[in-house]
């Protein structure tokens, strides 16, 4: 019904920048709010930013300042540019979408949908 996929994840240095995406698609009546988690072994998904239909934001502590998150409505896309990152921020970083789906002719689901995760690991 809704895939979710998320793309970008790599090795990077201390104090580097990456860019995901996350982009969804299937039968989307339309997207709601956005947003990245992370999850780092041995510890609890955590949310990183999102990012409301109207386009307001909020980020957690960790990544306040250091990291942006924006969505692109005609292309379901998320993305989250993450600059000055460090070693604490290597993790698997999930994408989550809130969407209405066409279930059948009269029926529209609405709820969360997550992908995959894709892996960012800072390390020199």
């Amino acid at each position: 019904q809704v895939q979710v996929v998320e793309s970008g994840g790599a090795l990077v240095q201390p104090g580097g920048s990456l860019k995901l995406s996350c982009a969804a698609s299937g039968s989307i009546v339309s997207v709601n709010a956005m947003a990245w988690y992370r999850q780092a072994p041995g510890k609890q998904r955590e949310l990183v930013a999102g990012i409301a239909s109207g386009g307001s934001t909020t980020y957690s502590d960790s990544g306040k300042g250091r990291f942006s998150i924006s969505r692109d409505n005609a292309k379901n896309t998320v993305y989250l540019q993450m600059d000055s990152l460090k070693p604490e921020d290597t993790a698997v970083y999930y994408c989550k979408v809130g969407a209405s789906v066409q279930i059948t002719q009269w029926a529209i689901r609405t709820g969360d949908y997550w992908g995959q995760g894709t892996q960012v690991t800072v390390s020199s």
